[in-house]
């Protein structure tokens, strides 16, 4: 998956502000893919949010990797840490390799 691809430019003029303050013209931002469901044969298991918690340091504890904190955030259409409340429950794929392929 390139992410490039999954790349927008944001130069909205309602953001000028912030650019001014900032001294940029334009802000490059990635998208987190949507995955509508989770395919059956894929295995996951219920984590529970907890204060503290993003989608890196979930990576790093369940896949030994941080890098993959997208897997994460696409498996559960959450683009983002804020869109995700304490107590809310998410799906962790149980074998990465397994959702990589998916991914791809």
């Amino acid at each position: 998956m390139s992410r490039n691809k999954k790349m927008g430019i944001n130069s909205n003029i309602q953001y000028k502000d912030v650019f001014d303050e900032r001294g940029v013209n334009k802000i490059k931002q990635f998208r987190t893919p949507v995955i509508k469901e989770i395919p059956e044969f894929i295995s996951t298991f219920d984590y529970v949010w907890k204060y503290g918690d993003t989608f890196w340091k979930l990576a790093h504890r369940f896949f030994q990797n941080k890098n993959y904190w997208y897997v994460i955030a696409q498996i559960n259409n959450k683009p983002t840490e804020s869109h995700v409340e304490i107590g809310e429950t998410l799906k962790i794929p149980i074998d990465i390799y397994e959702i990589l392929q998916v991914l791809r």
